[in-house]
């Protein structure tokens, strides 16, 4: 795999991290008031939520990615 690809992928995970942190953070907090988790509980549940998120769409962006620069380097 060359270096171009890999900055493709590198780039693909980081975006997709990213956003999935931003949804991450929205959807959290949102789910947090919604059930009404108490105190700092709250900050947690928001947390773990951003974390998660954005690994999820990290790791599907950066494979969609390293999938794409496969097909465009002639692989397969």
């Amino acid at each position: 795999m060359d270096s171009r690809c890999m900055r493709k992928v590198a780039t693909g995970a980081t975006v997709g991290g990213s956003l999935g942190g931003a949804i991450g953070a929205m959807y959290g907090t949102y789910e947090a008031f919604r059930y009404q988790i108490p105190g700092l509980y709250k900050i947690r549940y928001i947390g773990q939520t951003t974390v998660s998120s954005a690994a999820i769409f990290g790791l599907f962006l950066g494979a969609g990615s390293f999938l794409q620069c496969g097909r465009s380097s002639g692989g397969y």
